[in-house]
């Protein structure tokens, strides 16, 4: 994925003092980094929208029986979106816009309290949220979206509270699973303390999660700064079905915004999945990469 169109008039200045190879990389870096500026005050303007619980809009009605004909032969679950650490559903406005235009009916953005203090009682949140979307819908099963710490906690549902049996794919942005060790001053706040490598929620997560029905797929980029290290970003474990996808050239913020990745999440959640996931757990964790010409996610 290749950002352009950022900070152009400062190449010739960059070029011109730095070594082209290194030039190349800092001119990645400034414009990824303009963008995330970008994208934040943008975000900013948006956050007072998003700070009450969206309303719950009814379904649209079906086609009558008449013209059954052209339903689809499976309806597609509801996706839930969730979102990351003192943030609020403001961040998926676009993101769910473009879901909803590829044929989503139901799309759900979840807030949780900024004053949250605990990954396992926000999960245990979750969970009740997701049993009442469930009823609400007639559908078995969701899937999640979830950035930064909304992945995390979205994971522990999944693989610690039984949320496999409802979460049928589970996409994560730029999150934590194996910890973060960036800002050490944001101890203070125990979420944070939560998120680092040495927790215990961290290790509950490491532990084995046999029979665990939900496909992973985690989206991870080489210029977040809230990963620490990068490679954090990424799902390892034996147990669990997961692909992790690089996405090159944009940092956090950006993540649950840009549209490249807006296309490799639809293509996520509408990958049919194995009848026996179990058979496949070995074979299905592969890695993607983002292609640097085109924005789109070439699978390697």
């Amino acid at each position: 994925m290749k950002v352009t169109g950022v900070a152009a008039p400062f190449l010739p200045l960059c070029q011109r003092l730095l070594p082209s190879r290194l030039a190349g990389l800092s001119m990645t870096l400034l414009k990824a980094t303009a963008l995330e500026i970008v994208i934040l005050a943008g975000h900013l303007l948006l956050y007072p929208s998003g700070m009450a619980q969206e309303r719950r809009e009814p379904l649209p009605e079906l086609p009558s029986p008449k013209d059954a004909t052209q339903l689809p032969t499976e309806a597609k679950p509801p996706v839930v979106l969730l979102h990351g650490f003192i943030d609020n559903r403001s961040v998926f406005v676009l993101l769910r816009r473009s879901l909803a235009q590829h044929g989503r009916r139901q799309v759900e953005s979840l807030n949780y309290s900024p004053l949250t203090c605990d990954i396992r009682t926000a999960a245990e949140l979750l969970g009740r949220h997701i049993e009442e979307i469930c009823e609400r819908t007639g559908s078995r099963e969701v899937d999640i979206v979830g950035h930064s710490l909304g992945g995390l906690i979205a994971r522990y549902y999944v693989q610690r509270l039984g949320g496999d049996l409802r979460v049928r794919t589970l996409v994560t942005l730029g999150t934590p699973h194996s910890g973060t060790a960036v800002a050490p001053l944001a101890n203070a706040h125990p979420i944070v303390r939560q998120m680092r490598p040495d927790s215990a929620v961290i290790e509950e997560l490491t532990r084995p999660a046999p029979g665990c029905r939900t496909h992973f797929v985690s989206f991870w980029s080489d210029l977040d700064h809230l990963m620490e290290p990068l490679e954090t970003a990424c799902i390892d474990h034996p147990d669990l079905i997961a692909q992790n996808v690089q996405v090159s050239g944009i940092g956090h913020l950006a993540l649950p915004v840009h549209p490249a990745v807006a296309t490799g999440i639809r293509q996520a959640l509408d990958t049919p999945l194995p009848e026996n996931p179990a058979a496949n757990r070995t074979t299905a964790r592969t890695t993607a990469h983002t292609g640097t010409r085109a924005g789109g996610l070439t699978v390697a």
